[in-house]
């Protein structure tokens, strides 16, 4: 099945929220919300890896990173967030959002850090893919919710 998008009408994963008859405007409104919650802790996560205030110090010598490594982690932190907030690669940044947030869960797992230091990572995870699934009603078709 191609997803190529014929002249004049986007492909199922390009269409958006607006020009679907299925999303209404509170899932739009949603899907904004979440989006931009996303983006915005993100990338202050990111600033914060750049920035290495002693809270973020502290956080990388518990579990055990360099923290000479904070400045790549950071870029590919905001490489991840750039590509969920631009609309035609939110589905590929998502993805890589995922990865990145999965290396976390698995990071405080190894660790022994507390629950909500484990869990907050998946959070973000479905709060991002909440997000563009509300948006893009192709995800929508393609992972549906059963009633």
């Amino acid at each position: 099945m191609s997803t190529a998008s014929t002249p004049g009408r986007p492909s199922p994963i390009e269409a958006s929220a607006e020009s679907q008859p299925g999303a209404s405007k509170i899932q739009r409104w949603a899907s904004y919300v979440f989006t931009v919650l996303t983006i915005l802790f993100m990338l202050l996560d990111a600033l914060g890896k750049f920035a290495r205030p002693v809270p973020v110090v502290d956080a990388f010598a518990r579990l055990g990173i360099p923290i000479a490594l904070s400045t790549g982690i950071g870029m590919l932190l905001v490489a991840c967030t750039v590509l969920y907030a631009i609309p035609r690669t939110a589905v590929l940044g998502a993805v890589l959002m995922t990865g990145y947030l999965g290396g976390a869960v698995a990071i405080h797992m190894r660790a022994g850090s507390t629950s909500f230091e484990t869990v907050f990572p998946v959070i973000f995870g479905v709060l991002a893919w909440a997000g563009i699934y509300l948006r893009i009603c192709g995800l929508r078709k393609v992972f549906p919710v059963i009633r």
